[in-house]
Formats: structure tokens, sequence, C-alpha cells
């Protein structure tokens, strides 16, 4: 089973210039190391079996010779092997010398893609030895293949074809080949080195991967090209929807194989919700059955929090940017609907904590005080003297208006109304002091003409932890698309820009237990009541919901990716126990989501009814546990 996968290698090759012979041994070398390591499609450097820098050789029939007979040395050497490889090598074709590359798998010429836009500028002169492939079908096919540019490997795997310059152009060929249904894009190039164009050259690959929603396989010409008044860095680089997945070390003297595992199954995913590419014609394809039946993933680096960027710096960044987009949201609200602030309940937890933050940052965009943010706390019968004291140090040192209002006993005489044992402390008792908050928070909102704040995040939503009509309910909630796993560290990353007063509250409160205290503590007047005993690791629920919303990866997908993103943290048996019970909470649960408040959408997965998520309230989850 490959899970959508497909195993890719680039190459940067040892070689020696108008040496097809040599050259060719290289890249045997180089298809049983990929063979090794179970690689589907191997993509070497441009002009491959000759070297890029033959100049005027390329002219001579000995080169060209050399290099046929090189070539069907490779073809014969692919016999038997479930491995297509792409190699470089100039084609004579009547009077004209074309720059191709030649796709290759079990003794046979599958493709032949000819250049297109030939380099003829700076320190490239392409243009005096080779014409462009624009007119292919009127050259002659001595290979007795297809002239095209895209071929499908096996099911489900289309690979479209570039070289070297045709990525540098405005509009280049994997554009148009992605539009037309290529899942992979390989380019066999030989760009030189100089100063900043390794970045260029990163950006230029990671770009066109992110337009193209494609994997994109770049094999670059080795330090053993280098000559005269150029340098060649044997840069190999695979990218997948605008990231880098794989990167070789440049300037090596030897054969540098990168290998990764693309998700074609999640670009398809992608791509079903792109318009551009669920319209794109029906154009013809080449095609061929290579064996992809299995895939380990061990080129496949699975993040185990999707939502959270391991770099320090780029967390930091992508922090600032959701605390200034959940601000600026809340800030157009309070002044559209003309608030004279805002009203926000607080806990002393993590989420009340991070919205009552996004409040302050909104009045200082709105040129206000935060005197005119209310803050209040509602100690019930789960309070901890711990969250409780935060919650009131936290107001206090933001300076904001600050109100406690005790709700056990109005809970106990609800109880009581309704007819219910406060001795029984089931969903009715919890709920209940959920929805006595949101009704004394509403009807202060009133009182003071301000507008309520909801606390509540994604996660929270995506599982139903959330009581409907109570935490459930607000004006505008500011937390609901920021995962739980994400919420911490946009309350660090205040806490680290903060004064030191604020930051010591901060930093309590990060240490606290994720808890709703709506059950009494325990008999040392802690936490007795975690949310993750209840219903799981959030970061393993944060993670599913990643992959299941956005990429609409299955359970058993799931339950493999994370087995690999956590790596021992979690044994088979507990993943799929969560993933299950994921599966059944974030089903029954969509009521509650169908009906949520208006809130800033901050990363690429949201549950909004409005918006990216649109499901029904009564779908069975059956079919997919």
């Amino acid at each position: 089973m490959n899970y959508g996968f497909f195993r890719v290698a680039a190459a940067s090759l040892k070689l020696r210039v108008a040496d097809p012979q040599y050259n060719k041994e290289e890249i045997k070398k180089a298809i049983d190391m990929a063979l090794k390591e179970e690689v589907r499609l191997l993509v070497t450097p441009e002009l491959s079996i000759t070297g890029y820098t033959c100049a005027d050789l390329f002219f001579t029939k000995t080169l060209q010779k050399a290099a046929e007979d090189a070539l069907y040395d490779i073809i014969k050497y692919t016999e038997g092997k479930n491995i297509a490889v792409i190699v470089g090598a100039p084609y004579r074709s009547r009077d004209k010398l074309l720059n191709c590359a030649f796709t290759i798998c079990n003794g046979e010429v599958l493709l032949i893609t000819p250049k297109t836009n030939i380099a003829n500028y700076s320190e490239f002169y392409e243009k005096r030895w080779f014409v462009s492939g624009d007119n292919a079908d009127e050259f002659s096919d001595k290979y007795e293949c297809n002239i095209d540019s895209k071929i499908e490997l096996c099911e489900g795997v289309t690979v479209g074809i570039e070289l070297c310059e045709d990525l540098w152009v405005p509009a280049p060929p994997s554009s148009r080949l992605a539009v037309d249904g290529a899942d992979i894009i390989v380019n066999l190039s030989a760009s030189d080195e100089y100063v900043s164009k390794a970045d260029y050259r990163r950006a230029l690959v990671s770009n066109q991967s992110a337009r193209c929603i494609c994997g994109y396989v770049y094999a670059g010409a080795s330090v053993y090209e280098s000559t005269t008044d150029l340098v060649f860095s044997g840069a190999t680089l695979v990218a997948e929807n605008g990231a880098i997945v794989a990167e070789g070390e440049r300037f090596q003297r030897k054969n540098v194989i990168t290998i990764a595992d693309i998700d074609v199954e999640k670009l398809n995913t992608l791509r079903q919700k792109n318009m551009s590419f669920k319209n794109s014609s029906d154009s013809y394809c080449v095609s061929y059955a290579l064996e992809n039946e299995s895939n380990d993933l061990k080129y496949r680096f699975t993040d185990p929090h999707p939502f959270v960027p391991a770099d320090d710096e780029k967390r930091r960044e992508r922090c600032k940017e959701i605390f200034a987009i959940q601000a600026s949201g809340l800030a157009k609200r309070i002044e559209h609907v003309g608030s004279k602030g805002a009203v926000v309940g607080i806990s002393g937890g993590l989420d009340s904590t991070l919205a009552l933050l996004v409040c302050a940052q909104a009045m200082k965009m709105l040129g206000k005080d935060n005197s005119d943010i209310l803050g209040i706390t509602m100690p019930g019968f789960g309070t901890t003297d711990r969250t409780h004291d935060n919650a009131v140090k936290l107001m206090k040192t933001l300076g904001v208006s600050v109100e406690e209002i005790n709700i056990k006993d109005s809970c106990i005489q609800h109880l009581k109304d309704i007819g219910h044992d406060e001795s029984r402390k089931d969903i009715t008792y919890e709920n209940t002091q959920a929805r006595e908050r949101t009704q004394i928070l509403f009807d202060m909102a009133n009182k003071h003409g301000k507008l309520l704040v909801g606390t509540g995040d994604l996660s929270e939503l995506a599982m139903g932890w959330c009581t409907y009509n109570g935490d459930h309910m607000s004006m505008y909630g500011v937390n609901a698309s920021v995962p739980k796993t994400l919420v911490k560290y946009l309350v660090e990353y205040v806490a680290n820009v903060s004064g030191e007063e604020i930051s010591a509250v901060l930093y309590d409160i990060l240490d606290t237990p994720v808890s709703p205290e709506l059950l009494p503590p325990d008999e040392n007047g802690e936490i007795a009541q975690k949310t993750e005993d209840n219903i799981g690791p959030y970061e393993l629920h944060d993670f599913f919901l990643y992959h299941f919303v956005r990429f609409g990866c299955d359970k058993e997908k799931l339950s493999v990716l994370a087995l690999k993103a956590f790596d021992g943290k979690y044994d088979e048996d507990t993943v799929n126990h969560w993933l299950e019970v994921f599966f059944k909470r974030f089903f029954i649960s969509q009521f509650k989501r169908s009906c949520i408040p208006d809130s800033p959408k901050v990363g690429t997965v949201s549950l909004s009814p409005r918006g990216d998520w649109r499901m029904p309230s009564d779908a069975s989850f059956n079919a997919f546990i």
C-alpha cells in the first residue's frame, strides 16, 4: 500500500565532459542506488550523458554517436527494473540538434521531451548548438516513441517534464503541464552558480510547486561541469506545494541522490478544491504501467505539529501575524457596531487569556483605553485558587475593568428549579455552569453597550468540546480558527514582548493544565478535570484535524502518518483509539459548528460554516471509522 505517495529522486552526477561512455556508468550507479531505496522515478541533470559544457563538440559526429551508444546502453540496463529514469542527451533530427530529456523504463524510451526555451544571454549561448523544441512534431523519431512533455507513469501519477531555462521564463511549460494534469514536474538543469543564485533557484522551485499544486523535482549539473569561467554546484531539490521537502548538499565531488516521498494523493485533493485545475483540458498523455504498490514513508518527514512552525523565528513571525489578524478583525467589528468596548469572560486558562490579549491589542488599534474592556471572572464549582488568582492578576495588570461574579448560588438554584440533584455531577451539572456564565456575559454586554468576545478555539469546535449555547456562543469569536496546539505559542509570544509583570502571570497560565473546571477540585485543591484525560491528546487531534480537513486523508492514512510523525510517542493502538474518538466527535458535533458566531480566519484550516467547511449536521461517521 502506497498511501498515495510516490518516491522520486534527483541526482547530481560525477561525469567527464564529452565522455558518454564514462557518464553512462555513473548513471547506472545512480540507478542502482535509487533502486536500492525503492525509488520509482530518477531524474538526472540536463545533458547528463554528454555533459552540458561540451560547446562546439556537440556538432561532432563522434560525440553524437557516442551519446547515442551510451543512451542505448542505459535503455538496455533498465530492462526488468521497476524504475523510470530521465536522462539528458543531444538529439539529432536531420539537420537540427535538440537538447532533450529521455524518459526510459524497462528497456524502452517512453518519451522524448525537447527543451523549448533556449538560454542565450550572459554566460549562456545555447542557440549556437540547439534549436527550440516548439515544433517537435516536425522532427524525426528514431526511437519509436512519443515526443511530448507529459507521461502517466502509473495510476494516479502523471509527470510533466521541462528543462532548465523552461522554469526561469515568464510562462514556464510546467504551468500548462500542471493545468493539464501533471502531478509531478521534473526539471533537468545545468544552472551555474554565483552568489545568491541558490536562494533564487530554491524560491523558483518552491513557488512553482505552490502555483502548480504539484511536486517538483530539480536535478542540477555537478561540479564536474565546471570549466573556464563557470562553476556548477550540483543543486538537487524536491518541492511539494510550496515547501522544499528534500535538498541535497551542493559542491559535492561524488554522486548525490536526493530522495523524497511525494504525496500525490494530497496534491490531487488540493486540486479538486481549486477550480483552475478542475476545469483543465483532457489533453493527450502517454501512459505506462510502472508498479507503485507500496511505500514505507522512509523519505517523508511528517510534522507532528502541522499548525506550529518548528523554527523559533518562523513561529514568532507566525504568531505575530495571527495576533494581528485576530486583533484587526475584532477592532473592525467593534468599530462597525459602534460598541463602547469589549466584554470577555476570564477563567485563568489559555483560551480566555488569549482572547483578553487580543482585546487589549484591538483597543490599542482603536485608540481606546484598556479600561474599555470589561473582564469578568465567574468562579464556579471547579474553579481553583490558581486559575482564579491568575485571572484577577492578569486583568489588573492589563488595566481592564474587573468584575467578579460567583455563579455557585445561581447554579444551585437553577439545578433546584429543574429538579436536578446537585450531588449528581453529570453533563447537566457541568453545562449549567457554562450556560450561566454565558448568560451573565451577554447581559453584561447589553448593560454596558459592549461587544461580547468569544474565547473558544478551533480544536474545541472540532471535538465539540463546548457547551451548546454556553461558551459556544458570543458576538465575535476571536479564537475560533486557532488550534489548541498554537494557542499557547500565541500567549507565549505576547509574554515575550510584554513587561515583566504581565509576563510572569502569562507564564504561570501557560503552565496550567487545560481544563474547563466544571467539576470540583481534588483533595489538594488542584484541577481534577483535565480535558485531555477525557477526549485525548490535543496534539493528536490537531494532527488529525489538519490532515483530514485540508487533505481529506482516510483513517488508515491518518494512522500511518501519525505513527510516523510521533515516532514512538504513541503506539498504534493508542493512535487508532483516539482517531476513532476524533471522527465520532467531529461528526456528531457539526450541529454546533453550523451556527457559530463570526470569527477571523487565520490559517488554511477553518471550520466556519460560511466559508471553509460545509458539512451536513447529520452525516454518518460509519464509513470513516
